[in-house]
């Protein structure tokens, strides 16, 4: 099946994740100027009205760019939506995505017909994110479009299957666009992902070291000095399971290698995680790929990086 056009003519095949409190319009803007797809969480803009401050001005300086560059747009956006109960705030963020007819929805924690029915109505496309088979398949059953799959290694709330084999199993059955998430930091990652069958790399970790990105500089330095042995992964902080920084939960004052389980019933994604020290701002969330960043980068520049890489790496393989 080919792409949908809103994921064709990318610079090279990735997405960049809606990182919790730190996708903001300069990192979303820069991201798709540079030809990958920049994307942001809904929730990132609060309070609510401030979500459709910042479509306006991501859709406006995007068609103003794309006016001056004929020859060589801008690549499309995305917003995530948390579908979870929790988001008391979904559905007028839904609303808002109609409305500026957001290209890319990408949704997360939950798979809803009617938020797929709204960004179809005017042409948008739905991507879900999906740790296994069973959700896959739930997903694309409610009407979603494409899937993200997050494998283990990935940032933030992250599965425990290999993307061989995730990859593997959601091909034998789905021909849409697939996007893979899981330690992917690097042009050869990117290109990896494509050969064991996904159409794009999904990128989130190495962008939080960007400049653009609205993180604590001790957190973008954390990621430039630390690699993967220092994600541990536990459900503490939101009652889902996910990857986050071990120098992060120790500056918290707890032990990362002795964490207590987390009661999901307890899972609050509006606030942030129903802790004393909040998943993102606190226990900085990331994932296995950090060891290949080496620096803080602007987002253009780190693109450059990638698509040099993925280049020279389709040059080698070939």
């Amino acid at each position: 099946m080919a792409l949908p056009k809103q994921l064709q003519n990318l610079r090279i095949p990735v997405i960049g994740s809606p990182l919790f409190i730190i996708s903001n319009p300069d990192l979303v803007i820069a991201q798709c100027k540079a030809g990958i797809v920049g994307s942001f969480p809904a929730l990132n803009a609060r309070p609510g009205p401030v979500l459709e401050e910042w479509l306006k001005r991501i859709t406006s300086e995007l068609d103003a760019y794309n006016k001056e560059n004929p020859d060589n747009p801008a690549a499309p956006f995305a917003v995530n939506q948390i579908v979870h109960k929790s988001n008391d705030r979904l559905m007028h963020d839904v609303e808002m995505c109609v409305k500026y007819k957001v290209p890319i929805v990408i949704t997360s924690l939950g798979a809803r017909a009617e938020v797929n029915d709204a960004i179809h109505s005017y042409g948008g496309i739905v991507m879900h994110d999906i740790i296994n088979g069973f959700f896959a398949k739930k997903a694309i059953q409610k009407g979603a479009d494409g899937l993200i799959a997050v494998a283990a290694g990935a940032g933030g709330h992250a599965g425990t299957l290999s993307p061989f084999a995730l990859v593997q199993e959601i091909r034998e059955w789905f021909d849409g666009p697939v996007a893979l998430s899981g330690s992917i930091a690097t042009g050869d990652a990117v290109l990896a992902a494509q050969a064991m069958g996904a159409d794009l790399g999904y990128i989130g970790s190495a962008f939080i070291a960007t400049t653009e990105a609205n993180a604590d500089e001790r957190y973008k330095n954390c990621i430039v000095e630390h690699g993967a042995d220092d994600i541990v992964y536990t459900n503490l902080f939101t009652g889902v399971h996910g990857n986050y920084l071990k120098p992060s939960i120790k500056a918290a004052g707890m032990d990362p290698d002795n964490l207590p389980e987390s009661d999901p019933s307890a899972m609050s994604f509006g606030s942030g995680g129903s802790e004393k020290s909040k998943a993102w701002k606190d226990i900085w969330g990331c994932g296995q790929g950090i060891g290949a960043v080496k620096k803080v980068l602007s987002a253009a520049d780190f693109i450059d990086q990638l698509a040099a890489e993925y280049t020279a790496a389709r040059a080698r393989i070939c």
